[in-house]
């Protein structure tokens, strides 16, 4: 099943995975607190997102890829988690887009879930 939004997620995921190097601060930002050693933090989930999207685009490791994807927005779920509750403590104008960010991430579980069959 592969075909153009195979190739789109893996390229956004490789775009966002550069991000978290050209980019950290966005990143390290929204880390919960609990969350030890942020920036190695930051610098390992783009390294994840690279090395998985990578796997995405190969025949015999595109369903490994997807469940790699899968676990890692399972992971980075509370950072998205914590960036709402800092921007409506903070009553930030752009509360709305971090709400948008929970619901997405069911969304792109989804479409990678569609890779692992």
């Amino acid at each position: 099943m592969q075909g153009p939004a195979l190739y789109i997620m893996a390229l956004a995921y490789i775009a966002a995975g550069i991000n978290h190097f050209l980019s950290p601060v966005i990143y390290l930002k929204i880390m919960p607190r609990w969350v030890p050693m942020h920036a190695f933090m930051v610098k390992l989930s783009g390294v994840c997102e690279i090395l998985f999207a990578t796997l995405l685009l190969i025949p015999g490791t595109m369903h490994l890829g997807a469940w790699l994807i899968i676990a890692l927005l399972v992971a980075v779920f509370p950072a998205n988690l914590q960036m709402a509750i800092d921007y409506r403590r903070k009553k930030n104008k752009f509360l709305w887009v971090a709400y948008l960010r929970l619901p997405l991430q069911i969304a792109l579980i989804w479409w990678a879930w569609l890779y692992t069959k």
